[in-house]
């Protein structure tokens, strides 16, 4: 059948119940705990790497105005988002809900970013690993392309075997990582200084000095950076058909996992270069362990245990991110709106196809290129560019269906989600000061996706999945609404 308008140009087919059993997921495999544990675990590496490189690009100062920025959106965002998968509890998250407020094209578009972001930030942190591995000497690697392989064959193996081992396992491994934090923490404190954090030299930029020794702009260029404290903790209403009671334990378990997040950006952020110095830091692949060995001297048990355990902290996050792009892509594929063979789930209600065929892409970016830093900058821009739209979808959504059930309401409603839209903006902006290259391939990406929606799948969507069950539902009511 066709849509009507809005969207009058989107056609829908009818599918019978098989096509819906051959597409089901593990229901109530994950309670607030475990979903706290996933939105951490999707972040966690960001605080063993990454963020440092906003000390060079802004400076102590630049950095934590940055961090405390980004952890404003993030804060926001996190506050609308448990609003939506409240009330629009289903596996497409961030596409389900810019689909009720956007429409097909806002919904695919924000589908696409999310994608992207969780597709291709499996193989950047495989790189991290790779690179872990070879500085520690394990294994005699000198190419870190087995690792890869390695990282993809485990940790995807585990995900077919089921969502609550999965997550039991994820849970189990960011736990270790946390410890390694905690100790690192407590070994950095006696070191403390605030003289370490302002030891790297003003330059001649517009307000340079010594808190901001790149200027203003070194405030714009350290948000990407920032962005690493909690990058992908949105991914968290990913799980809501699989857990218990979505409508209540959604929203607990991201407002907990954002909780854990801004306490660990707060400590790490201080801790380290307040130890260690800004500027021994600044530009390395493994700060934490770098920290303690500029902070103590040169190596130690500490330097080495944190240096071993944060392999943790970059599995964890590899390994749960793949959960995630493996529920976009599902939702999108059950949807009709990607290939509708990749939403296909096995015996133990896994999408199997969804989880191996982004894992494949991933594998051969790693190789090619073997550039972590490149391709998490495309993951960036595709996240800033989701979170513009899925603050917008709170908005719409708050305007056009004020009546829509909400479990859960969000402090300060629409004004709260304004401030995440402005600073999303602000993102999508320095993601183009700091990588072009970046942007325009993911730029790219955005045109191949959106090609083939306008000239395939609007024509082919799935009526009766439950994205867009809800908008014909909110269709039809608004359609009653304004007959009377």
């Amino acid at each position: 059948m066709s849509e009507s308008k809005p969207h009058a140009s989107v056609e829908y087919r009818q599918v019978d119940e098989n096509y819906l059993r051959q597409r089901q997921l593990n229901r109530g495999a994950a309670g607030w705990l475990l979903l706290a544990g996933l939105g951490v675990s999707y972040v966690i590496s960001g605080d063993f790497a990454g963020w440092n490189f906003g000390l060079e690009a802004g400076g102590w100062g630049g950095l934590l105005i940055a961090t405390v920025l980004m952890a404003a959106m993030y804060g926001c965002m996190v506050f609308g988002l448990a609003e939506m998968c409240s009330a629009l509890p289903v596996a497409g998250a961030g596409y389900g809900f810019a689909r009720r407020a956007l429409g097909p094209l806002g919904g695919f578009a924000t589908g696409t970013a999310i994608l992207i972001e969780y597709a291709i930030a499996p193989a950047a942190i495989s790189v991290f690993i790779g690179g872990y591995v070879e500085t520690l000497g394990l294994f005699g690697l000198t190419n870190s392309w087995p690792v890869y392989l390695v990282c993809y064959l485990i940790f995807i193996g585990i995900h077919l075997r089921g969502v609550g081992e999965a997550l039991r396992v994820m849970f189990v491994i960011t736990a270790i990582a946390v410890v390694a934090l905690v100790a690192f923490v407590a070994g950095m404190i006696p070191k403390f200084s605030p003289d370490n954090l302002f030891d790297i030299e003003p330059t001649d930029a517009f307000g340079a000095s010594s808190f901001l020794p790149f200027g203003i702009t070194g405030v714009l260029a350290a948000l990407v950076y920032g962005i690493w404290f909690f990058l992908a903790v949105e991914g968290v209403p990913l799980a809501a058909e699989e857990a218990r009671n979505p409508k209540r334990d959604m929203p607990k378990g991201i407002l907990a996992a954002m909780g854990a997040l801004l306490v660990f950006a707060a400590l790490i952020l201080v801790t380290a270069p307040g130890g260690a110095g800004s500027s021994a830091i600044a530009t390395s692949d493994n700060p934490l362990p770098a920290a303690v060995r500029a902070a103590y001297g040169g190596d130690n048990l500490l330097a080495q245990f944190v240096n071993y355990i944060g392999l943790a902290g970059l599995i964890a996050s590899f390994f749960s991110i793949i959960y995630a792009y493996s529920r976009q892509l599902f939702a999108l594929s059950r949807a009709g709106y990607l290939p509708k063979w990749l939403s296909r789930t096995g015996k133990r209600k896994t999408p199997y196809l969804a989880l191996i065929v982004p894992g494949t892409v991933g594998f051969a970016l790693a190789t090619a290129t073997q550039d972590g830093a490149l391709l998490i900058n495309v993951a960036v821009f595709g996240a800033t560019v989701s979170y513009v739209l899925l603050n917008l979808s709170h908005i719409v959504l708050r305007a056009r269906e004020p009546r829509l059930p909400r479990p859960y309401r969000t402090p300060g409603g629409v004004a709260t989600t304004g401030v995440a839209l402005v600073l999303a903006v602000a993102a999508v902006v320095a993601t183009f000061l700091v990588d072009m290259v970046a942007a325009a391939i993911t730029a790219g990406i955005f045109v191949a996706f959106i090609a083939y929606f306008w000239f395939y799948s609007r024509h082919r969507l799935v009526a009766n999945a439950p994205e867009e069950e809800f908008a014909a539902i909110e269709r039809a009511e608004r359609e009653l609404s304004d007959g009377r």
